[in-house]
């Protein structure tokens, strides 16, 4: 469970440590309010993480979960491993219950929203980003709002979030990991992406001028930023 996930936005690779961060565990000590057939079941679930054996933790979670279907970490370890084995709509389904117990449980609006992403459906992802910024000031989160406004052509709510992103202060620490045309994968800072993100969405207003100028800002602070490049050059054709 101590996996960094590595998210996929418009041919951006994103490190959420946050997920893997946030993985709740159980109790690991024994108390009296709890059954034996409980222990029994957790140590289950410890012994076939610890093997790396997710379709056993599965199970026993599956188990924990109808011995108490209100602990929402229960359900989040679960929807965890959804998530971490691509099994999205499974995922959002258990995110779905946690929510409905706990509606600002940040790990399920995290992970939910990353599986709707994963499956297409952007408008269904960019919500829960949203809730999620405003309920933790999250930079990453407000990063694929952003992305995800431009993708719907929110442009006037994507450039808001561009300019917050670029008085963010901790953008000057952030970085990403951008996917190359053969597929190696490279780390940019941040705040590249986002001039890249301005003048992409000034090129969609017609401001062709910002959008030259935003490109030539990202390609002063990473020279080799293939994104940015070659919006530059077609901007001049």
């Amino acid at each position: 469970m101590n996996k960094i996930l590595k998210l996929l936005l418009i041919g951006v690779s994103f490190s959420f440590q946050s997920i893997a961060q946030n993985a709740e565990q159980a109790e690991s000590t024994p108390t009296d309010d709890k059954s034996p057939i409980y222990w029994l079941y957790d140590a289950h679930y410890r012994m076939a993480i610890q093997y790396n054996d997710y379709a056993e933790a599965k199970s026993a979670l599956y188990n924990l979960v109808l011995l108490e279907p209100q602990n929402d970490s229960l359900r989040y370890n679960l929807a965890y491993i959804y998530f971490d084995n691509n099994q999205n709509p499974s995922t959002i389904l258990a995110c779905n219950d946690i929510l409905a117990m706990n509606p600002n449980h940040l790990g399920a609006l995290e992970l939910s929203a990353a599986a709707f992403e994963n499956l297409g459906l952007k408008d269904k992802a960019l919500p829960n980003y949203e809730k999620l910024y405003m309920l933790s000031s999250n930079l990453n989160a407000l990063y694929k709002m952003a992305f995800l406004q431009y993708d719907l052509k929110k442009y006037a709510e994507c450039g808001v979030n561009i300019d917050i992103l670029l008085a963010h202060t901790e953008l000057a620490d952030a970085n990403v990991v951008f996917s190359e045309e053969n597929n190696e994968q490279k780390e940019y800072p941040m705040k590249v992406a986002v001039l890249n993100l301005r003048g992409l969405v000034n090129v969609e207003i017609g401001n062709k001028e910002l959008a030259r100028k935003a490109f030539e800002e990202a390609l002063a602070i990473s020279p080799d930023f293939q994104l940015a490049k070659s919006n530059l050059a077609k901007l001049k054709e």
